[in-house]
């Protein structure tokens, strides 16, 4: 199989949110978490052959799927998990919402790492919830979480726990004693875990695995909510296949009850396409990790190296997290989107001196990009 990260697709007159957003501007768009490149050929032929049938009614999900997203998770993550533990939905957002709705009273709290991917902020405060926010500190050029630190802040009307593993937007790959100690912080309050694993395929270093929350332990599991979808992965983001794996009855149950009547049915073009990822995109996943990992060096050493900049190596994801706090401006974000380049605003994550890279692009419009930072910073200097 040849395939060609290189090759450039004009989005700028499709659909695209990402490329939309500044429609006639010159500003290169490297913010939302989806890439530029071609999904794996077999997941555009499987498309292709379900839409020539013509026919588009209601569908249910394929057993092959089911028992592709068990063996991907035995073989990849020592994970063994049940068929009916899986709740498929449109969506890894609408997951973390009925998270909340289904485990946090108006008058309980959620708890989660900051910053954080602002949906997970948007699901805590549905209804006119509040959740509490555990520092993140930058530890042997790591971003963690300090679990130690929230102690202080608990009063006891804490229900649930947000995770993201790898973390969105630091990049961090949390080891297993990190993520025993957050299991052992859930037990100690009682905490339901919603771990959103969306980015788990995207380990960009060799040396390092992903481990789902729930396979630490029977604790780990019985309390846990792990989201996962393969749209991250293979590029899939806007045909919406996305899953809730949880192994306690009860949380399932009322997970599913907190669901019925407002979340759809998986489209069934996503249910196609999922399957013929999970199947047959590995090879295709291999070399993009491969080229990923080039621009994250790219990236890496390009940023450290202009004046007022800062960005740790995100162990996995395509997301880089930019320390722009030295920076003599008001706003980075916008000082960026000035310079041509438009990224992600940390203000969003609530840490509005940084701003979010997503390098998940051909390599010449990344160094066009870098380009560009690279004139803007030295005109400011002058």
């Amino acid at each position: 199989m040849t395939l060609n990260f290189d090759l450039w697709v004009d989005r700028s007159h499709s659909d695209s949110v990402k490329w939309n957003k500044y429609h006639n501007q010159d500003v290169i768009p490297l913010w939302v978490a989806d890439t530029d490149f071609t999904a794996p050929p077999q997941v555009i032929k499987e498309l292709q052959q379900r839409v020539a049938e013509g026919v588009f009614g209601y569908g249910f999900t394929p057993p092959e799927l089911t028992e592709l997203v068990v063996a991907r998770m035995a073989e990849r993550y020592d994970w063994q998990i049940q068929p009916d533990w899986i709740v498929w939905l449109p969506g890894l957002v609408c997951g973390l919402n009925v998270a909340v709705r289904a485990n946090v009273t108006p008058e309980q709290t959620s708890l989660m790492p900051l910053p954080m991917y602002p949906p997970f902020i948007q699901a805590a405060e549905s209804e006119g919830r509040q959740y509490k926010a555990i520092a993140v500190k930058q530890q042997q050029q790591r971003w963690v979480a300090d679990f130690t630190s929230a102690q202080s802040q608990l009063d006891g009307r804490e229900s649930l726990l947000m995770l993201c593993n790898p973390y969105n937007p630091g990049g961090t790959v949390y080891r297993r004693e990190e993520l025993l100690e957050q299991q052992a912080f859930a037990k100690r309050h009682n905490l339901v875990v919603c771990s959103d694993e969306i980015h788990c395929d995207l380990i960009l270093d060799p040396g390092l695995k992903h481990i789902p929350f729930a396979s630490l332990n029977e604790d780990a599991a019985q309390r846990s909510i792990t989201l996962l979808a393969p749209s991250k992965t293979f590029n899939l983001a806007g045909l919406g296949a996305s899953m809730a794996i949880i192994p306690n009855p009860q949380l399932r149950l009322k997970f599913l009850e907190t669901s019925k009547g407002i979340v759809p049915h998986v489209n069934i073009l996503a249910f196609v396409a999922a399957t013929a990822a999970y199947r047959d995109g590995d090879e295709w996943l291999s070399a993009q990790l491969d080229y990923l990992r080039d621009n994250r060096e790219l990236v890496t050493r390009r940023i450290n190296a202009m004046p007022g900049l800062n960005m740790v190596a995100p162990e996995g994801t395509y997301l880089g997290w930019i320390d722009a706090s030295a920076l003599p401006v008001t706003d980075p974000y916008r000082f960026f989107v000035d310079a041509g380049v438009g990224f992600t605003s940390g203000a969003e994550f609530g840490e509005p001196k940084f701003v979010r890279i997503n390098f998940g692009c051909q390599r010449a419009l990344l160094e066009k990009a870098l380009d560009r930072m690279d004139v803007a910073l030295r005109a400011l200097a002058d």
